[in-house]
């Protein structure tokens, strides 16, 4: 029983291996057939769990945050407005999100939320800070890499852009900035077109 167990988890099918325990313990064996279900549906539903821890890590929220803590009675927005980009349609669409309000508005948390809430979707995310990935930008260029980050990014179902105008920056990274925004007509063989942008920006900007 523990030999079967451990070849399980040696092949890494974790899912597997904690079904086969319960399995094997039941006073009434499944069917083969049955077992074979069973354990296929864990490890599925283990594969995903791990997916979607991966990709939250590979998002770099700096908090969690999420709709369900969202206080709308202090908002602008209204749930009505928000919930038809939950289901991240608007990804599949190449639709952008632009977020625009003062401070403590809620923008952030609902760029997170969302960002959250498409991770859980299957979505590929990945959240900036405006100025953070700014700097980065200017630090490629320097170091003669320019367009490393816009080839990271096309693997990307959408790229959330936070705080832009909160902070000032340079010109010249303005401009690499919104260089890489319109990267899907700088660089044709990639497939950015098909990808969305959530951009928070303070108001006032200009």
């Amino acid at each position: 029983m523990n030999a079967l167990i451990d070849q399980l988890a040696a092949l890494r099918l974790h899912g597997m291996a904690a079904c086969a325990q319960d399995l094997l313990a039941a006073r009434t064996p499944p069917s083969l057939t049955t077992a074979l279900k069973t354990l296929i549906e864990a490890e599925t539903k283990e594969r995903r769990v791990r997916s979607i821890q991966y990709q939250m890590r590979i998002a770099k929220f700096p908090h969690h945050k999420d709709f369900a803590t969202f206080d709308y009675s202090a908002a602008t927005v209204t749930k009505g407005q928000i919930d038809p980009f939950c289901s991240g349609q608007f990804t599949d669409d190449a639709h952008n999100i632009i977020l625009v309000g003062g401070t403590g508005t809620g923008k952030t948390h609902i760029s997170i939320a969302l960002g959250t809430n498409l991770v859980n979707r299957g979505k590929r995310v990945r959240f900036y800070n405006a100025v953070d990935l700014i700097n980065a930008l200017i630090a490629e260029q320097a170091e003669g890499n320019t367009g490393k980050i816009i080839k990271q990014l096309t693997a990307l179902d959408c790229v959330i852009i936070d705080e832009l105008g909160y902070i000032p920056f340079p010109k010249s990274g303005g401009s690499l900035l919104f260089h890489l925004i319109r990267a899907g007509q700088a660089f044709t063989e990639s497939n950015w077109d098909s990808h969305s942008f959530a951009i928070v920006i303070q108001n006032p900007y200009w």
